[in-house]
């Protein structure tokens, strides 16, 4: 259940903390009090889109914090650990959102969460219905989903649409290679082409450095040379070389050894210095020999460094991308001269699976008939609880083409009062009457809902009167199952609450703050009160008020199970 919900500098609160309770949790208060704000901050923990106008006046950041008990966290834990985040600890998930004039953030179990992350997670826990939310279930992709979902019929639809999602690849396949037989030949001629060109020019990925060298040394070969020739000359070949020079000193100290010992040292440093230069002179020779300076060479070193240089420009920057490229051409050129056969192969395969989508089609439509007859009876059930006596509900099937939810289509229809004709529900303008229909489908759906918390934002907009109270009774019902938490301004409703909160403004020191106190005892009844008379409480309101509490607290017991 949603244990914690803690709001700061959000629109008029500046800090805010709520502690919801097992059962029907009823937040109530006057007209501009706050409650949409609640609604709003929660919204943003659900993954919703965060607009920088709900900062508070003068903050730089609004931060908005809930706290979720989970009796079973695999589902939770499973989408987190997709997402590389935390595991909830001891049944405690954390969300957490920020918003600020550079963008914010969000959070799950103290680690960095995408918007997406978020959103699925919430989509497990919390489902929210707004005041105009309600119209959703106009939409027939929704009903479908209530229909499923009572009928207990997800696991055979996720079959259906993987069989679907396979004949769309299939179809996709066929029309890429099903194409006009020019543009075909085109395609073959251009990748002939380049699989030729790629193909003969025989690439070796370390050969271009190797040649470019090459290239270096043959335009510079006279200049090397003759730098080569001078170097020799200066160490040992020529007439007052170095080598000379050093033989020289080395005779001179040999003479100096007789009468000063040290020369000898110095002597043999002279030889080793003769000794390396030599081997220096040699080294040199050596490899300037093979220098050549030849002009049919060069052109050929030249020619193949342009074929380098023309692939690289068509084909890619680098050696592996181009012999990548000739890879993927041998491939689809491959699968263009084999097309026909492949062509035939795919339509054999969309033979076979659309036989498979039809017949499963065909099975989930039967066991959707099934379904809607036992659904149109419960739903029934409930709006004659909800004021609708002599209404009917109708869910009507009908066949269709395969497509992403099955091969029919469903339509939910109404019938409020006896003699009337059923009307598609899309139909009808009274969004009081589609309120009352939405929740009689919810507490049809409570038993198979998986989702624990469930929160309804003013469900009861343009119904009162004793219609208040049968929603209220149809919301405890709902409670007993899951976590409910509801805004409303009925005190026929508000009553049925197992845990009551009043949203209030007040104004300090020339600022607005939106503050939530729960109410008990005599508090609870002032503000029931407050709610039947629209003004400051009498002594006929509160007994009134203390009436109608003692009445949904019997009601309450004898809905019990």
């Amino acid at each position: 259940m949603l244990c914690t919900l803690q709001i700061k500098n959000f629109a008029l609160v500046e800090d805010l903390s709520v502690q919801f309770h097992p059962g029907l949790n009823i937040i109530t208060g006057e007209t501009g009090a706050g409650k949409s704000i609640l609604m709003g901050a929660l919204s943003l923990l659900l993954g919703e889109r965060a607009d920088k106008s709900v900062i508070r006046t003068g903050e730089s950041q609004s931060v908005v914090e809930a706290v979720v008990g989970l009796s079973n966290a695999d589902g939770v834990n499973s989408i987190l650990a997709e997402a590389g985040i935390n595991p909830c600890e001891e049944g405690q998930l954390i969300m957490r959102r920020v918003v600020s004039a550079s963008g914010g953030g969000s959070f799950i179990n103290g680690s960095p969460a995408t918007l997406q992350t978020l959103k699925k997670t919430g989509n497990l826990l919390v489902d929210m219905h707004g005041p105009h939310d309600h119209q959703s279930l106009l939409s027939p992709d929704f009903q479908m989903d209530i229909l499923d979902s009572f009928g207990k019929l997800n696991g055979r639809r996720q079959i259906y649409r993987r069989e679907f999602a396979e004949l769309g690849a299939l179809q996709a396949a066929l029309s890429e290679l099903d194409c006009d037989e020019k543009t075909v030949a085109e395609q073959m001629d251009m990748l002939s082409f380049q699989v030729k060109e790629i193909s003969e020019a025989a690439l070796v990925e370390d050969e271009e450095e190797d040649i470019k060298n090459r290239h270096i040394r043959m335009t510079n070969a006279q200049r090397i040379l003759e730098a080569a020739q001078s170097v020799s000359q200066l160490l040992s070949d020529g007439d007052s070389s170095i080598a000379d020079s050093l033989a020289s000193v080395q005779r001179e100290l040999l003479g100096l050894e007789k009468v000063l010992p040290e020369a000898e040292s110095w002597r043999a440093e002279a030889e080793a210095a003769s000794t390396q230069l030599r081997e220096l002179s040699k080294t040199i020779s050596s490899s300037v020999s093979d220098i050549e300076n030849d002009p049919k060479q060069l052109q050929w070193i030249e020619d193949r460094l342009a074929v380098y240089q023309k692939l690289k420009r068509k084909y890619g920057p680098t050696v592996p991308e181009i012999l990548k490229r000739l890879e993927e051409a041998r491939i689809r050129l491959h699968g263009l001269q084999t097309r026909g056969e492949r062509i035939a192969g795919i339509k054999t395969e969309i033979d076979r699976v659309s036989v498979s989508v039809r017949t499963l089609g065909g099975k989930l439509g039967k066991e959707r008939s099934a379904a809607a007859v036992n659904l149109e009876k419960a739903v029934t059930r409930e709006l004659h609880d909800l004021g609708f006596s002599r209404g009917a509900f109708s869910v009507g099937l009908s066949a269709c083409e395969p497509c992403d939810t099955g091969t029919d289509v469903v339509e939910f229809g109404f019938a409020p009062n006896l003699g009337e004709t059923m009307r598609p529900l899309r139909m009808i303008a009274s969004s009081g009457e589609i309120s009352r229909v939405m929740l009689a489908t919810k507490a049809v759906l409570a038993e198979y809902d998986r989702i624990p918390v469930l929160v309804f934002d003013e469900i009861d907009t343009n119904v009162g009167g004793e219609m208040g109270f049968a929603i209220g009774q149809k919301l405890a019902g709902i409670a007993g199952s899951h976590q409910v938490i509801c805004i409303t301004h009925l005190p026929q409703v508000a009553v049925y609450g197992t845990s009551h909160f009043a949203v209030a403004k007040h104004i300090r020191g020339g600022r607005t703050y939106t503050q939530i106190e729960k109410l008990e005892g005599e508090a609870r009844t002032d503000e029931v009160a407050r709610m039947l008379g629209g003004q400051a409480p009498t002594k006929l309101t509160r007994d009134h008020a203390r009436e109608m509490l003692i009445n949904a607290r019997g009601k309450k017991k004898d809905h019990r199970p």
